[in-house]
C-alpha cells in the first residue's frame, strides 16, 4: 500500500475551488459526486456537459451565448467548440478594474513596479486604441520579442482586444530563431525592447531587434519599450517608434472589444524547432481561455487573494498560462531575469518578500537546489506559501521529498504537464486528494488520456505512449501554412487514427490514478528491444553527489542498440573507474541491468531547450551523423561543440 507524501486536510478540502464546482456540478445535473476520480469519469464521458459546466463556473464573458458545445466529437481533429457563441479573449482577462493588484514586476537590478486592475484597464485600452488607429484588426498578426515586461501582458491584451493574433518569443532567443518563428506568421507590429538584464549585467536586444525586423516585410511598425534605460538610437530599425510615444496619450477611453466566434485565432504557439522549422500552432481564443481557467480555477485553486509567480520567460506557454490568472483576479507576480541571481536564494527572498501563495518552477530548479543542499524551508520565511506547481520536464520521487522535507510540509505540490501544443495539461494535480512521490496527482478534467503499448492497446501500471481519447477545446486549431492539416495529422494523429499521440512516455498506476512521466517517447531507448525511458536513468544517477546532470542517448550499434551517458560532473570531481562502477551499480541495482550504460562520457554541458527540456534529440542526430536543424531553439547551443568533437571516441567500442 502506497504512503501519500501529502494529504489535504479537511479545511483546505472544503475550501477549495474544485469542491465548488463539484457541488455545481451535482446540482446542475442532479448527480451525487463525491470524489474526484469520480467527477474526472464523469467529465471524460460526458464532455460536452463538462465543458458546459465550466463556462457557466467561470464564467466566461460573452456577448452571444452558444448554440451547442461541440458538434462532433468523432472528428478528430476537427471538432468545434460552442458554435454561435460570440466573446472576446482579452474581456474575459480584464473583467476586475478596481483597485486589486494585478502585476507585481521585480527584476533582477532590484526594479520593482505594481500595477492596480483599473490601471491594467487604462494601459490597454491606450494601447489598443494605438493599434487601431495605425490599421490593426481582427486577424492581423502582433509580435513580441521581450522580456517578462508589464509592458508585454499589455501588449497582448490590447491585440487580442482588437481580434489580433499574438505570439511572443523571450529577448533571450537568437536573431535567427525568432526569424524563423515570426517570418512564418508575418506580424504587422513587433514589440520590442531596448534591452534585458541577466545575471547582473545589461544586454543590448536593439541589433537582433533590427536584424528581425529587417528580415520581416510585413512590419509596419516596431514599438521599442524602454527597459535597461542607456542611452539608446532606435534610428536603424525600420518604422520604429518608443512605447511611450506609441501609447494613446488620451486618458480612461473605453476598450471596444471585438466580438469574435469561439475559435476565433488568439495565439500562435511555436514547436521547440529542435528537428526542424518550428511549426506554428494556431490556437482559439475561446478553447485557451476556458481551458487556462479550468487549470487555474480548479486544479491549481487560484482565488482573488492569490499572489501567483512562475519562472517563465514569454517563449514559453507558461507565460500565456500565467496571465491567464488575471481572469480570476488574482495579482500576478511578473519576474525578469535569472531567477538564481545573485545566489539560489533570489527565489525564496521575492517568495518571502512578496507573500506569494502559489509559485510555479521546474524540475531542472528543483534538482539544482536539491544538488546545493539548499533549505529554503529552514533560511526563508514561506509561511505564505500553499501550492508549488513543477513542470518543464519530469520530476524524480526523490525531488518530491526534497520538496516537502526541505521547501514546506504543508503544500500541495502540483506536478503538471501537458504542452505548448495545448496550451496546457494533460496531467495535473487537486488541491483535494493525496500527492504520492514520482506521481502526478491525475489526469486533467475531461482530458480523457490513457497510456497505449506498443500494440496500440491501453495498459496499466506498465510503460507506455501517453494518448488523449476525445477532442479538447485548446488542441490546436490548424498549423500556419499547413492547407490540409498535413502536418498536424502527421505531428499527432499518423500512428493512432482518431488520437492524440503526444509523445510522452508514462506509467498510469491502478491504485492510485497517478501518473508517473518518463521522458519523451522519441527519446525511449531500446537496448535489445527492451524500452527505457531516459527519465529512469536520470532519476538513479542524478541522486549521485558527484553528478550535476545527465543525458542518456540510445546508439545504434551491430544491430542493436547501446545506451550512452553523458554526465555533467558536481564541482571538484572526476570520472574514476570507482565513480563508474558507482553509477552502474546504482542503474543495476535501483533500475535493472538494462538500464546500465555501455560507455559513461564527461561532458562540460547537457543541451536544454528554451522551456528547460533536455535534449537528447539533437545529440542523437549529432552520434548517427545526421544535421541538427535549429540550434538557436536551444538555450545553451553552444553546448552541442563538444560532442561533434568527441564524435570519433563515440564510434570506438
Amino acid at each position: 500500500m502506497k504512503v501519500p507524501i501529502w494529504k489535504p486536510t479537511e479545511e483546505v478540502i472544503q475550501q477549495a475551488n474544485m469542491t465548488r464546482f463539484t457541488s455545481f456540478v451535482n446540482q446542475k445535473y442532479g448527480l451525487m459526486i463525491d470524489s474526484y476520480d469520480k467527477l474526472y469519469d464523469w467529465s471524460v464521458k460526458q464532455i460536452p456537459d463538462f465543458w458546459a459546466a465550466m463556462w457557466e463556473f467561470a464564467p466566461i464573458i460573452a456577448s452571444r451565448q452558444y448554440e451547442e458545445v461541440v458538434d462532433d466529437l468523432s472528428k478528430f481533429p476537427g471538432a468545434g467548440w460552442f458554435g454561435g457563441a460570440r466573446l472576446n479573449f482579452a474581456e474575459n482577462l480584464l473583467r476586475y478594474r478596481d483597485d486589486h493588484v494585478a502585476f507585481i514586476f521585480k527584476g533582477e537590478n532590484q526594479k520593482s513596479a505594481e500595477m492596480t486592475y483599473a490601471e491594467l484597464y487604462d494601459s490597454v485600452a491606450r494601447l489598443a486604441k494605438s493599434l487601431r488607429q495605425m490599421g490593426v484588426k481582427s486577424g492581423d498578426r502582433v509580435a513580441a520579442y521581450m522580456p517578462n515586461l508589464m509592458e508585454t501582458a499589455i501588449a497582448m491584451l490590447a491585440a487580442t482586444s482588437i481580434g489580433a493574433v499574438w505570439s511572443s518569443c523571450a529577448t533571450d532567443l537568437g536573431q535567427q530563431a525568432v526569424l524563423d518563428r515570426f517570418g512564418q506568421i508575418e506580424p504587422k507590429v513587433l514589440f520590442t525592447v531596448d534591452g534585458y538584464f541577466y545575471k547582473g549585467k545589461p544586454f543590448d536586444s536593439l541589433a537582433n531587434a533590427g536584424e528581425v525586423a529587417r528580415g520581416i516585410p510585413s512590419l509596419e511598425k516596431v514599438v521599442v519599450v524602454r527597459y535597461t534605460e542607456q542611452e539608446t538610437d532606435i534610428s536603424h530599425i525600420p518604422n520604429s517608434i518608443y512605447y511611450e510615444q506609441f501609447i494613446a496619450g488620451e486618458k480612461h477611453p473605453d476598450i471596444q472589444f471585438e466580438q469574435l466566434p469561439f475559435s476565433h485565432p488568439a495565439v500562435i504557439m511555436f514547436s521547440s524547432g529542435t528537428t526542424g522549422k518550428p511549426k506554428c500552432m494556431v490556437q482559439g481564443g475561446g478553447g485557451i481561455l476556458i481551458n487556462h481557467l479550468k487549470e487555474l480555477m480548479l486544479h491549481s485553486d487560484l482565488k482573488r487573494e492569490d499572489k501567483i509567480y512562475c519562472i517563465t520567460t514569454c517563449s514559453w506557454m507558461m507565460w500565456n498560462w500565467l496571465i491567464s490568472a488575471l481572469g480570476t483576479g488574482a495579482t500576478v507576480v511578473l519576474y525578469d531575469g535569472n531567477p538564481l541571481y545573485p545566489d539560489a536564494g533570489a527565489v525564496w527572498k521575492l517568495i518571502q518578500d512578496e507573500k506569494i501563495t502559489i509559485f510555479g518552477t521546474s524540475a531542472t530548479l528543483i534538482n539544482y537546489l536539491k544538488s546545493e543542499g539548499m533549505q529554503p524551508g529552514k533560511d526563508y520565511d514561506l509561511s505564505s506559501l500553499r501550492e508549488i506547481f513543477q513542470t518543464g520536464s519530469a520530476l524524480s520521487a526523490e525531488g518530491f521529498e526534497y520538496v516537502y522535507k526541505e521547501i514546506k510540509k504543508d503544500l500541495h505540490f502540483n506536478s503538471i504537464s501537458g504542452g505548448t501544443d495545448i496550451n496546457g495539461c494533460f496531467a495535473i494535480g487537486s488541491p483535494t486528494v493525496p500527492v504520492y512521490a514520482g506521481e502526478l496527482q491525475k489526469a486533467g478534467l475531461a482530458m480523457k488520456i490513457n497510456c497505449y503499448d506498443e500494440k496500440g492497446k491501453p495498459v496499466l501500471d506498465q510503460l507506455g505512449e501517453l494518448v488523449c481519447e476525445a477532442p479538447a477545446p485548446s488542441m490546436p486549431l490548424y498549423f500556419l501554412n499547413d492547407p490540409d492539416n498535413k502536418r498536424y495529422k502527421d505531428a499527432y494523429f499518423v500512428v493512432y487514427p482518431k488520437i492524440w499521440r503526444h509523445g510522452d512516455y508514462v506509467m498510469i498506476h491502478s491504485d492510485t490514478r497517478g501518473i508517473t512521466f518518463f521522458g519523451r517517447s522519441d527519446a525511449v531507448l531500446k537496448p535489445s528491444g527492451v524500452r527505457i525511458g531516459t527519465a529512469e536513468i536520470y532519476n538513479q544517477v542524478e541522486k549521485l553527489e558527484e553528478i550535476a546532470d545527465s543525458l542518456a542517448i540510445g546508439q545504434d550499434w551491430k544491430g542493436d542498440q547501446r545506451i550512452i551517458l553523458f554526465v555533467k560532473l558536481a564541482e571538484g570531481h572526476s570520472l574514476t573507474d570507482e565513480l563508474q562502477a558507482k553509477i552502474k551499480k546504482t542503474l543495476r541495482d535501483n533500475a535493472s541491468p538494462r538500464h546500465v550504460p555501455a560507455r559513461i562520457i564527461v561532458v562540460p554541458d547537457i543541451p536544454y531547450t528554451l522551456n528547460m527540456k533536455k535534449v537528447e534529440s539533437a545529440v542523437t542526430n549529432i552520434i548517427h551523423g545526421r544535421p541538427v536543424s535549429n540550434r538557436d531553439a536551444l538555450t545553451n547551443p553552444q553546448s552541442l561543440d563538444y560532442y561533434e568533437s568527441i564524435l570519433p571516441d563515440l564510434n570506438r567500442e
